[in-house]
Formats: C-alpha cells, sequence, structure tokens
C-alpha cells in the first residue's frame, strides 16, 4: 500500500505553511494545541497524500481547513472539492471554516468541533 502521510517532496512546503500561518490558524491553534482541546491530538499542516491540510486529529480522522477569499475563485473551488473527494475516499471527515467566522467567532468555531469530535466516529473498514 503507498505511503498517505507526509510525504517527502512536501516537507519544506509543510514547513513554510506552518511558519507563515494566517491570523485565524494561529488564533484556532491556540485552542488545538497540545492535546488542551478536550484532550484530543491536532497536527498542523498535516500531509495527507499530495494534500497539505490546516489541522488535523488522527483519533477522529478529522481534518479541519481555514479558507480565506482566495477560495471563493472557481479554480480553488475545483481544487478544494477534489481535495474534499480525495479525503472522505479515506475515511477523513472534512470541515471548513472560512478566515473571518474563526477570527469573529473563535467561541462558535469551537462549539461547532466540540460536538463533531465528542459524536462517535464509525470506524473505516479495514
Amino acid at each position: 500500500m503507498p505511503r498517505l502521510y507526509h510525504l517527502n517532496q512536501y516537507t519544506s512546503l509543510r514547513k513554510s505553511l506552518r511558519n507563515h500561518a494566517t491570523n485565524a490558524e494561529r488564533l484556532l491553534w491556540r485552542y488545538l494545541r497540545q492535546r488542551q482541546f478536550h484532550g484530543f491530538k491536532f497536527r498542523r499542516q498535516e500531509g495527507i497524500g499530495r494534500y497539505i491540510v490546516d489541522f488535523y486529529c488522527p483519533a477522529k480522522r478529522l481534518a479541519i481547513e481555514i479558507d480565506g477569499d482566495n477560495h471563493d475563485a472557481p479554480e480553488q473551488k475545483d481544487y478544494d472539492h477534489e481535495r474534499t473527494r480525495f479525503l472522505r475516499s479515506c475515511y477523513i471527515r472534512v470541515v471548513r471554516f472560512r478566515n473571518n467566522e474563526v477570527m469573529r467567532n473563535i467561541r462558535g468555531v469551537l462549539r461547532k468541533l466540540e460536538r463533531i469530535l465528542l459524536t462517535p466516529t464509525p470506524k473505516p473498514p479495514p
């Protein structure tokens, strides 16, 4: 079976994305880091296949994407749809938030994540 996580060709890009996080990503990371959000482990800029997701919780197979205005462009919407389809084929759930939603309503974002994380997750087939 081919390797799915942390493909070597994306290591430097993942590092660059972590070092140049948006304000919304930095804000959300303050709540998710070091297992402080309900004890769940999150990773930043996680490589999954040829894609890099903003945050990933392996225990719940949950990818979190924080989208800026550039995600409104038609070609970006197509790319996002393709990425989501790929992640779902790997039995990974995807939740998206807008930058301004994170910045203006972090408590609401965290409540939504709490509901998702505390709901039992079906196991993927072997």
